[in-house]
């Protein structure tokens, strides 16, 4: 921890900034973690097994009614959508299913594509503070006397490349996360548009075949 905490006060006024960015990033993934993988994300092949099962077997309530046991995750949110439309013409059930996308993929989404931007932040916020860091050190040294000028050279590089240090400590940590949670938030959106396809097909064919045997 010594060791840590020297080599953030010797980078200099810099090293704060690239200090929030990096709690900034900690904040974001740990938010987008605790939703992606916890709250909006669910087994979907599973899920729709049972969905198609019940709505085969015209019970449309129980349907609803599994919905409703995850009231949190984005692909029940979408077909709970179209299951309340169920009885309704196929227009009805796919604007319902739509109207709940466009709800929903915001909210997975949200934030997680700040992490790159945050990311390239830090990485310039590092480069700025050498480059400062790099003007101060040739502004002491030309002051110096001679015997000095070497040793300070030296120290003064290396506290200014101290922060393009920390911006890399903090830029390629925030990539990988950035990269993974694009992953999560693209597999459930796949899943949204794969399964809201097939639910209003399942629905608008139970209204035909409905109609059919009803004439």
């Amino acid at each position: 921890m010594a060791g840590i905490a020297r080599f953030f006060i010797e980078g200099g006024v810099w090293m704060i900034p690239i200090g929030v960015v990096s709690f900034l990033v900690a904040g974001i993934a740990v938010e987008r973690v605790i939703f992606l993988f916890f709250r909006y994300n669910i087994n979907g092949t599973a899920f729709m097994a049972q969905i198609q099962k019940l709505v085969m077997a015209n019970n449309i309530d129980r349907a609803i009614k599994l919905c409703n046991a995850a009231p949190n995750a984005a692909l029940p949110r979408i077909v709970k959508a179209g299951l309340t439309r169920a009885n309704k013409g196929e227009t009805e059930i796919q604007n319902a299913v739509e109207e709940a996308s466009l709800e929903v993929v915001p909210l997975l989404q949200k934030r997680t594509g700040a992490l790159s931007g945050l990311a390239s932040l830090a990485t310039l916020l590092g480069l700025l503070g050498t480059v400062m860091g790099l003007i101060d050190a040739f502004r002491v040294v030309a002051e110096a006397p001679a015997d000095q000028k070497s040793a300070l050279l030296t120290k003064y590089i290396s506290v200014a490349m101290g922060t393009t240090a920390f911006g890399l400590m903090v830029a390629i940590p925030s990539i990988f996360i950035h990269m993974g949670l694009s992953g999560v938030t693209k597999k459930i959106v796949d899943e949204i548009d794969m399964y809201s396809v097939k639910l209003e097909n399942l629905l608008i064919t139970r209204g035909k075949s409905g109609t059919a045997q009803g004439g």
